[in-house]
Formats: C-alpha cells, structure tokens, sequence
C-alpha cells in the first residue's frame, strides 16, 4: 500500500504540473508562440492543436511546444506564500510509541540549523495522576486553520499557506511577540539573545549562497536575535513529495504525515487512511474548544500500566485525603 501510495502521490503531483503548463500555454499568447517556433531547427513530425487566448487556433510541432514551456519556468513558478495548491498537510503523532529518543528534535536541529536551546521541537513527560502512567508527548506547531497568531501579526511576518502551513517570514518579523501571546499551544519560540550557532551558522551560510532570494520557506535559518521561531512542517521537503525530519529520523514510528485530501498519512514504514486511523484509535485534537482546529492529531497512550475502566471502578479508594499505609 505504501508504494502504491508514493505512486498516488506522484501522479497528483504530475496532473497538478500538467495542468500549470495548459494554464500557461493559454497565456503566452499566439505571437509568443509563433516566435518561439521559428527559433526552432527541429521537427518531430508529430502536430498538435493549440488554441490561444484570442480563440485562435493554430498547429505546431509537439516537441516545440515541449521546449517553449520549459523555457518559461515563471508560468508555473512556486510561490512559497501560498503553497501547493489542493493539498492540505496534517500529522498525527502516537502518543503510545513514543520513548523520548529525541532523534527527531535533534535532526530537526540539525537540519533547520538551530541549537538546542531553542528547539522547534519538544517532547514533555505527561502524567495525568500520580496513580495513572506516564508518557512522552511531542509537541511542535499546530499549524492551525484558525491561527490566532496570523491574525494578531501586525506585519504579516505570520501567514498561513492554503495548504494548511503556518509559517514566518524573519524579514518582516519585527519582535513584538504578539504571536507568542495568541498561541495557546505556546509553540513558538523568541531569541532572546544572537544564537551561539558555530559551525551551524558557517553551514548555513554556504547553503544560503545558493539561495537567489530570501524564501520564507527557510524562515529562522540561521536564528536572528530579536525574532521568533517554530516548527514548520519542512515545506522545503514536502514541496519535493518528502516527508518532514522528525517523521523520518524517529526510529519507533511516532510521527505519521500526509495529505488530509488524500486521507493518507505515512510514517515511512507504515501507511494508513487518515480517517480510519483516527476512528480506530480514538485520534484527537488539543484544545479542540478554542476553535483553531488544529493540524496535528494525537493518538491516545493506549499501553498504560493501569486500565481506565479499572481506574474508575477503584476511584473510592482515592477519595479519602488519607494517605495509604
């Protein structure tokens, strides 16, 4: 099923560039493409009909057409501010495989270029009750589709993708936390200080200079004292159909990433219907009553040391403020 699911999303991907390229043929215009045929010396001997904007029909050969469209890149140009169109980003992390490795705060680091001191990525130890277990809980940005903190960004640094990404921009980032303040997930994180980076920022700097522009896509690398930071979901991975750091460099499982459209999510090894897995599993959302509708689902700790139903039928026993002998 997962190959079968790579595949899948290859071909959405493809049908989605196919349809950019007819987009942009019927906007070069028919002067546009006469000129382009005549720089042509080949011929296919293949034909095939294209209608212009003016209704216009004319005859050209296929593999100059080809050449002509991939000589105008900026017709289907990538725009990082509004993302991958029809697509809609979603994790779900279970909360029972978790055993606080870490590998997936430390690739996260390593890879977006930060230190531990401000990592995108946490992993808490939760315990609902002295007399309950404990479990890991990874939390990074909700990537919600009400985010609180877009809405209160007096400069548009914060802005939300129409694929379901949350991201910032560093350049319009002006400090003023306001977004920390909105986030009721407290995901974000704000540099205090310039990032002790080392060698980190040497190697972000070589990897800049192949960058011709700054791309909010890279938003915090390196960290900038005076801005904030946070997960952002690997944009610059899964816009190449890879899935996110954390995903891959866990080695039990925890993170599942896919496409909400598709109802597929995957962890590499594993590939499961969103909706099933939710249903089967009893997948929730954190703070479901504020109404941000979170991107991020969790998968109860299904493996605790003491049954919920056995907690409840001994729940007397822990009325009493008297301590047990």
């Amino acid at each position: 099923m997962e190959n079968n699911n790579k595949d899948s999303r290859r071909k959405f991907l493809d049908k989605g560039l196919k349809l950019g390229i007819a987009t942009a043929i019927g906007s070069i215009g028919l002067s546009k493409i006469v000129s382009a045929l005549n720089a042509q010396t080949k011929d296919s001997g293949d034909k095939m009909e294209l209608m212009t904007t003016d209704g216009s029909l004319i005859e050209v050969d296929s593999s100059e057409v080809v050449e002509m469209i991939d000589n105008k890149p900026e017709h289907i140009k990538y725009n990082v501010r509004e993302g991958i169109p029809n697509r809609k980003f979603v994790m779900v992390i279970d909360l029972a495989k978790c055993k606080n490795a870490l590998k997936c705060q430390s690739s996260c680091n390593k890879n977006h270029f930060i230190t531990g001191d401000n990592p995108w990525l946490k992993v808490h130890k939760m315990q609902e009750d002295e007399d309950t277990a404990p479990y890991w809980m990874p939390t990074t940005c909700m990537h919600c589709d009400h985010p609180a903190c877009v809405t209160v960004c007096p400069v548009g640094a914060t802005f939300k993708r129409k694929d379901g990404l949350v991201l910032i921009d560093n350049e319009r980032c002006i400090g003023c936390r306001f977004c920390m303040a909105a986030c009721p997930y407290s995901t974000r994180v704000f540099n205090w200080s310039e990032p002790d980076q080392g060698e980190i920022t040497m190697a972000m700097d070589m990897h800049m200079e192949h960058q011709e522009f700054y791309n909010p896509e890279y938003a915090g690398l390196p960290s900038v004292k005076g801005t904030v930071d946070k997960c952002d979901f690997c944009p610059h991975l899964i816009k190449e159909n890879e899935l996110p750091h954390c995903v891959t460099a866990c080695p039990n499982g925890v993170f599942y990433f896919g496409d909400k459209y598709e109802d597929t999510v995957t962890n590499g090894d594993e590939t499961f219907r969103l909706s099933k897995l939710l249903k089967d599993k009893d997948g929730y959302r954190l703070m479901e009553g504020l109404g941000t509708k979170p991107s991020v689902y969790y998968l109860p700790p299904v493996n605790r040391l003491v049954d919920f139903e056995k907690g409840l039928d001994n729940f007397s026993e822990f009325k009493s403020d008297k301590k047990p002998e």
